[in-house]
């Protein structure tokens, strides 16, 4: 049989290992930067720009998308070329898509520092980063399924399949989560609103972290693991049962997100559901990569890119065990809104993709460099180190998020809360978040291990820009299916019909969610009471969302006593009606605030008190670990942005009364001059065109829709 002589293309594998690498020193050093401000405020350096709000989103997408995302795409274009025996289908595709994927990173670090947000975690970007982001997906699709098209091999390998399944479960999470509408150059409103939003954006929350952090990573395990070991995936047919059932279930667990909080009972018991079946394809792939290395186990002994493998599949089968069990009721009763759940992530997210990824990299790059790694000795250091850092990450984080909730949840004999006051359930913490960063610091004194290997391992070989190759031509294969071949035989030489099988599969679950939400009133129950946010308040409230302020804070009382006690009426679905983006938050290092603008028992919050704790939170309690904002007082609100956003919010369904868009500055100026001459009679000289009006605005609002408002005469009684 003649063999075609063709070449692979190293130089976009190069690119993208590079790329993986740099971004993660600058992810890593933002996470090392947050985890320090999260217990030493002044890290923040007195910038605006800084801010835990505004750097920890910079931290979260500069890991997923930049170092993560730079590595799956080494994976992919280093893997299926080898894989299908074909040089990829286009050398400008990716090109194309290489730089677009960074100047979008850059991009993105860029808005967010500056306060451009969504608001909405792991989808902060906003529209024009969006659609920059949809289209270099395509071309990276077209990139992959061209390639595939063209290939040398008759069946698609199985990391293939998860890569498949990457590209276009993204697709559509990307696409349905972000569509809004824009008010301006770089900000827009999402078409969703309150609940609904909430279940749509951690329908793509969960699904980004199974679909970009999970599958892709998958098909990074199924190529290099058994490259590395020299030994074939251990079982073919489970890698089928792994997939098919993976792809199809995960897609289902997003609700278990929002357990006791407004979601319909009925999608917090279907999400729950799901996530405890999802232990057994997550356990079926971890099974399969770490059983590939039967009969290799004395090679791990000695070879740090095996332990990496070892080590980081087994924390995806830890992670994958914990996920399932968090989204029991009982358990995310403690777990939810501490750090338990951040704990948890990083145990995937430094476990599961760091190490697979620091394998990867320690095996890829002598092999394109056409020469052997610089140090084993390095790299196994680098194990120890990340390996050490990962437990002092995680451990500290699971005793303090435990320890934080019982205190939440503690009564004296007498029937009152035991911690009343927020705070001394966060000052418990600070030993924890302090070994918390020492372990980060572990974990970035190994990435930096990592950069001097790779460049002395570079500088000792050359970059094999096109690697010689030889296969024999693809043969003209049968159009329907053989009485010899499986269904999933012929399915992985029709790749077009593996890819609607494969679309199919990941919709169910999202069409079977969200629909019913829309179509079904019960589900959002209508409460007369509340209305549409003013104009003040609506600038006050994106300008919280702009700030970050929820990182910190949550706005969804749960139904249990110790948070009606401690913070009022429990949430209800209908208050949110009006809210884009939704608010509930993920983690409480900061109280619950649905409803600070009420009156509820707690000590009544003046006007005053918050414009001081906005400027100088440690002058209202020196244990305070919010950063200052003193901007807030100087910065003038864009009242340019308000007909614009009037309009929008119109559009969305608002019932704002129709060309309110043009006397809308007039009802905010009134407002705010009313909170100015409050300030004034209180002592504080400030103008009421600044940011810090309208903010205090919309923290007075807060909860007053469905309970009794604050008001002076309560200050005077008080």
């Amino acid at each position: 049989m003649e063999l075609q002589k063709f070449t692979y293309d190293n130089k976009i594998t190069r690119n993208f290992a590079v790329a993986t690498i740099v971004w993660g020193v600058v992810g890593l050093l933002a996470g090392l930067l947050v985890a320090l401000q999260i217990f030493i405020p002044e890290m923040n350096f007195s910038l605006e720009y800084t801010t835990f709000g505004r750097t920890r989103p910079v931290h979260t997408n500069a890991v997923i998308f930049a170092f993560v995302g730079n590595a799956i795409f080494t994976a992919v274009y280093y893997s299926m070329q080898r894989l299908l025996k074909t040089r990829m289908y286009s050398d400008l595709l990716g090109k194309i898509h290489f730089w677009g994927w960074q100047l979008i990173i850059v991009s993105a670090a860029v808005t967010l520092l500056a306060g451009f947000t969504s608001g909405k975690e792991y989808a902060e970007l906003e529209w024009p980063i969006d659609i920059a982001i949809t289209i270099v997906w395509v071309i990276f699709g077209i990139n992959m399924f061209g390639t595939i098209l063209q290939r040398r091999t008759s069946h698609i390998y199985v990391a293939i399949w998860f890569f498949i399944a990457t590209w276009v479960t993204v697709a559509v999470l990307h696409v349905v989560n972000s569509i809004g509408i824009p008010y301006s150059a770089l900000k827009s409103y999402p078409i969703y609103a309150g609940v609904q939003d909430a279940l749509v954006q951690w329908w793509y929350g969960h699904n980004a972290v199974a679909f970009f952090l999970t599958t892709p990573f998958l098909g990074l395990m199924y190529y290099f693991v058994p490259k590395a070991a020299n030994r074939p995936v251990y079982s073919y047919k489970l890698s089928i049962v792994h997939f098919w059932s993976l792809i199809f279930i995960y897609i289902w667990a997003g609700p278990h997100h929002l357990l006791y909080t407004s979601l319909p009972d009925w999608l917090q018991a279907l999400g729950t559901t799901f996530s405890i079946m999802l232990i057994a394809p997550s356990w079926g792939g971890m099974f399969n990569g770490l059983l590939t290395l039967r009969g290799a186990w004395d090679k791990v002994r000695k070879d740090p890119i095996l332990k990496m493998f070892v080590v980081g599949i087994t924390a995806y089968g830890m992670s994958t065990f914990e996920g399932p069990m968090l989204s029991l009721k009982t358990v995310n009763a403690i777990s939810h809104y501490t750090d338990w759940t951040v704990g948890h992530v990083h145990i995937g997210a430094l476990g599961w993709n760091g190490l697979l990824t620091f394998g990867m990299l320690y095996w890829l790059i002598p092999r394109i460099y056409n020469t052997k790694l610089y140090s084993v000795k390095l790299a196994n250091v680098h194990f120890w180190l990340a390996t050490l850092a990962i437990i002092f990450y995680a451990v500290p984080l699971y005793i303090g998020g435990i320890t934080q909730a019982l205190m939440w949840k503690e009564f004296t004999p007498e029937g009152f809360l035991a911690y009343p006051n927020f705070l001394e359930t966060v000052t418990q913490l600070i030993p924890m978040y302090a070994i918390r960063a020492f372990g980060g610091g572990l974990y970035v004194v190994g990435m930096l291990l990592l950069v001097f290997n790779v460049i002395k391992t570079a500088k000792q070989g050359s970059l094999v820009k096109e690697e010689a190759a030889e296969a024999p031509a693809l043969r003209p294969q049968p159009v329907e299916k053989t009485k010899s071949e499986s269904w999933h035989s012929f399915l992985e030489r029709k790749p077009i019909r593996f890819l609607i099988i494969a679309t199919i599969a990941i919709s169910i679950g999202g069409i079977f969610e969200i629909i019913p939400t829309y179509l079904i009133n019960s589900n959002v129950p209508i409460i007369s009471s509340v209305k549409p946010y003013t104009p003040l308040e609506l600038h006050g409230r994106d300008i919280y969302v702009k700030e970050g302020c929820y990182n910190c804070h949550s706005q969804m009382i749960r139904p249990f006593r110790s948070e009606t006690e401690r913070y009022g009426e429990y949430s209800k679905a209908g208050e949110f009606i009006y809210d884009r983006p939704f608010q509930f938050g993920s983690k409480r290092t900061g109280p619950d605030l649905a409803r600070e603008g009420v009156k509820t028992g707690r000590i009544y919050k003046p006007n005053a008190w918050h414009y001081n704790h906005f400027i100088d939170p440690q002058k209202m309690n020196e244990e305070s670990i919010m950063p200052k904002y003193p901007w807030l007082a100087e910065k003038d609100i864009d009242l340019k942005s308000t007909a614009p956003k009037i309009r929008v919010m119109k559009k969305l369904g608002v019932p704002y009364p129709d060309n309110y868009e043009h006397k809308a500055n007039d009802d905010l100026k009134k407002q705010a001059e009313e909170i100015a001459q409050n300030l004034r009679e209180a002592g504080i000289e400030t103008e009421s065109t600044k940011e810090i009006i309208a903010l205090i605005a919309y923290m007075q609002r807060l909860g007053t829709d469905i309970m009794t408002p604050q008001t002076d005469e309560d200050t005077e009684e008080e």
